[in-house]
This record gives structure tokens, C-alpha cells and sequence, in this order.
């Protein structure tokens, strides 16, 4: 998929989601504002429940009775015959507002109330004195009817913790809604992650096959012109051209396999496939074996290879083969990634518990971006406009899994344009005899 294309998709998914998240957050709000208003319905209803009662007759309406009553002594003030007028017991009145909000409202015993003398701004009575302030600041009042004088009395009750009720009444919903918004957050965010793997990993198949099909068609070419020249008459009459050719043709053939097997290797290593066939070796005999091996090639290109393999011991249990291509494979990409004189530097070292082998170079180096990366199958550090490295990105994913077989483990400090150093370690084994 083209590079444009992933970012316009990734772009619009993007809004679309902040979209959805910013929509879901105002219908959090819009829904608790509502529920914050059938919460003062309901206390208002259940406020004139309890005046009802008060009032000795549940069908009057407190609301519409007059504040005048002819019967009633003009000289005496409500608030001094308050409750003696509408025989309020205050127990009974506790037992009232339990009632209708404790068992009916389902609001736990958090509030306070009291009755309220608003022309005077005072409180005839109250279940806790010390919300004397909020109590007469609270919007919660009903109005008792006074029969006295035209002074108006109010039921009132204030709430410690209205925020909690409400929220409590939307725990549920607000759980699953935040809940179900992070699952549809993470699984955009690994959407776009694989997205972009799956595009990375595409563009490391396609390299591998164009420099699988260059690394092929290279010895294949070789193969086939040393062929044509085989039957030529003037070369069939000298023998050693005979010879030289026939040697290309055992040389070429050797690279060709030795190149398919590595790419045979990849999906045995990746199913764990594999058995190691381990046994004492020598790791200082072994590395001085594929020293003597790279020096021609190192030379070549007027490099030098130099061993300091000062372990005090050198024997570990290993499998031969696979201990020999990981220890190739780490100086062969030194040779390779060193663009002018390769300078190699082969060490060891070991304690009581393993042996650390040590390749260095000063070769082109790795950046940190691409350190974190060159263990990975497939994956080649890029050289910019530098072609002549030629690789299928399998080496050092092969040196990692191997290494890991046996126990050891790998470790790299490079820095680029100053050099790599690949540090293995391999376990010694109880069964190995040290000499």
C-alpha cells in the first residue's frame, strides 16, 4: 500500500476517532447534567410527600392554601406556634424524611434538614447544627402552610455529597462506556502499529527477493559462461583450461548452494526446527580456524584480522557447525560493512560461568535507530547510496537464535561511522572436560 495512502487513512481514522471520544465525553456531561435534574425533581416531590404529612390531610395542596386564616390569632407569630400549630414531632419528622428518602429516593442518611423561617432567615429547627449555613442556603424547600400570619416557613434539606449520588446512580454505565472507549483506543492504536509492521515487513520481502534474485543470478551467469566456454574446441585442447573453468563452475555451484541453504535456514529457525549436536570444542582452535579462512579475503581488500584470545577457558559445549557459522557470520559482515581497510579485532575472555567472545571493527558502524533493529529476520542496515553490500538480512537474525540455543546470549555497541562491537557469550557446561 502506498506510503500516502496509509498516512491519509491513518489521518482520517485519527479524527474520526478524537470525533467519537470528544461526542462520548459531552454525552457523559449532557447525562449527568440530566441526571442531576431528576435528581432535584425527585427531592421536590419527596419534600411535598413530607409536607403532606405534616399537614395532617394528603390531599390538600400546600401550595394554593392561604396564608390567612380567619380563625387564626392575628397577635401570634408563626414562628412562636410553629409547631405547636401543626403538631410537629420532630422525631416523627426524622422518621418522615427517612422514609421517603432513605427507602423510597434510595439516598443514604448524608443530608440534613430542617424548617426554615425565610422572613427572618432563621431555623426553627434543624437535625444538625452544624450545616446551620448551608442548610439556609439550600435550594431544596418546600413551603409549609402557616395559618398565623403571612409568614412563609419552608421544609428545607441540604445534601453533604450530591455528586457522589449521582454519579453513583451512572457508576455502571460509565464504566462500560470508558471501558468500551479504551478498547476501541487500543485496538486503533494496534491497528495502525501492524499497519505500518505489515508495510515495513513488505518492503523488507521485497528487498529480500530482489537481492536473493541479484545474489543468485550471479553465480548462475558465472555457472552458465564457464559452461560455454567448456565447449569450445580451443579450450577443450588445454587442460588447464579445462581445470580452471571446471573450478569455476565447483566454486560457483558451492556459493550457489551455500546461499540457498541460508535461505532454507530462515524457516527452520523460525519453527524451532532444529537440533543441536553439541560436543566439546575449542573455541580458541575454532577461531583461529575461520581467522586463517577470511584472512585472503580481508586482504583483498588491504585490510588486516588480528586475534587476542586471552580466555583462561576456552572449552564449552557446542554444536560445531552452528558455533562456526555464527562466529563466520560476525566477521564476515565486519569484512563487508568495512568500506575501506577492514581493521578486525578478534578477543576473548571468560569467568567461572561462560566464555565472552569479542568482534570489533571500524567499519561504517550502526545508528541507535538501526541497532535496535539488526537482529530482526530480513532486516539490512540501509548504506544510503552504498550498493556493494551484499547480504540477505539473515546473518546476524541467525548468530541471535543460535546463540540463544545454546544458553548464550548477544549484545552490540556500535556507533556510526566508528565501528561495531559484537559481544557473544556462551555458558560453559558441567559435562565439558577443561584442559
Amino acid at each position: 500500500m502506498n506510503k500516502k495512502v496509509i498516512i491519509f487513512i491513518t489521518f482520517i481514522s485519527s479524527v474520526s476517532l478524537i470525533g467519537v471520544v470528544v461526542i462520548q465525553l459531552l454525552w457523559a456531561n449532557y447525562a449527568l447534567k440530566l441526571r442531576s435534574e431528576i435528581f432535584d425533581n425527585r427531592v421536590q416531590i419527596f419534600l411535598e410527600q413530607v409536607v403532606k404529612k405534616i399537614s395532617k390531610d394528603p390531599n390538600i395542596d400546600v401550595t394554593s392554601l392561604p396564608c390567612m386564616s380567619e380563625n387564626a390569632d392575628k397577635h401570634v407569630s408563626c414562628a412562636e406556634n410553629f409547631i405547636k400549630i401543626h403538631n410537629i414531632n420532630i422525631q416523627q419528622l426524622d422518621s418522615m424524611m427517612e422514609h421517603e428518602f432513605c427507602v423510597h429516593m434510595q439516598v443514604n442518611k448524608d443530608y440534613v434538614y430542617g424548617i426554615i423561617d425565610k422572613s427572618n432567615k432563621e431555623l426553627i429547627c434543624c437535625s444538625n447544627n452544624a450545616y446551620k449555613n448551608e442548610l439556609l442556603n439550600t435550594t431544596y424547600t418546600f413551603p409549609i402552610p402557616c395559618y398565623n400570619k403571612c409568614e412563609t416557613k419552608l421544609l428545607g434539606i441540604y445534601f453533604k455529597d450530591k455528586q457522589s449520588y449521582v454519579l453513583n446512580r451512572m457508576i455502571f454505565l460509565l464504566i462500560i462506556s470508558t471501558l468500551f472507549l479504551l478498547i476501541v483506543i487500543i485496538s486503533f492504536i494496534l491497528t495502525v502499529f501492524i499497519l505500518l509492521r505489515q508495510k515495513k515487513l513488505s518492503e523488507m520481502k521485497s528487498d529480500f527477493v530482489n537481492n536473493m534474485t541479484h545474489e543468485l543470478k550471479t553465480p548462475i551467469a558465472t555457472i552458465s559462461l564457464a559452461s560455454e566456454m567448456l565447449a569450445k574446441p580451443s579450450v577443450l585442447e588445454s587442460k588447464d583450461k579445462i581445470l580452471q573453468y571446471a573450478n569455476i563452475i565447483f566454486d560457483e555451484n558451492a556459493r550457489l548452494k551455500a546461499q540457498v541453504e541460508q535461505v532454507l535456514q530462515i524457516s527452520v529457525l523460525d519453527k524451532k526446527d532444529f537440533k543441536l549436536l553439541k560436543k566439546d570444542i575449542d573455541v580458541h582452535q575454532t577461531i583461529e580456524i575461520i581467522v586463517d579462512n577470511f584472512k585472503l579475503a580481508i586482504k583483498q581488500k588491504n585490510g588486516k584480522i588480528t586475534s587476542n584470545l586471552t580466555a583462561d577457558s576456552s572449552h564449552i559445549f557446542a554444536d560445531p557447525a552452528h558455533f562456526y557459522h555464527i562466529i563466520s557470520n560476525l566477521i564476515d559482515n565486519a569484512n563487508k560493512y568495512s568500506l575501506e581497510e577492514p581493521d578486525i579485532i578478534i578477543s576473548t575472555r571468560s569467568n567461572k560461568d561462560g566464555i565472552y567472545i569479542t568482534v570489533e571493527d571500524h567499519g561504517i558502524g550502526i545508528s541507535p535507530e538501526n541497532a535496535r533493529h539488526v537482529f530482526k529476520k530480513l532486516y539490512r542496515v540501509p548504506t544510503g547510496n552504498i550498493h556493494n553490500v551484499k547480504g540477505f538480512g539473515l546473518g546476524l537474525y541467525y548468530v541471535k537464535t543460535m546463540t540463544e540455543a545454546h544458553g548464550g546470549s548477544i549484545k552490540l555497541i556500535s556507533e556510526l561511522n566508528k565501528g561495531s562491537i559484537f559481544e557473544l557469550y556462551f555458558p560453559f557446561s558441567h559435562s565439558v572436560n577443561i584442559q
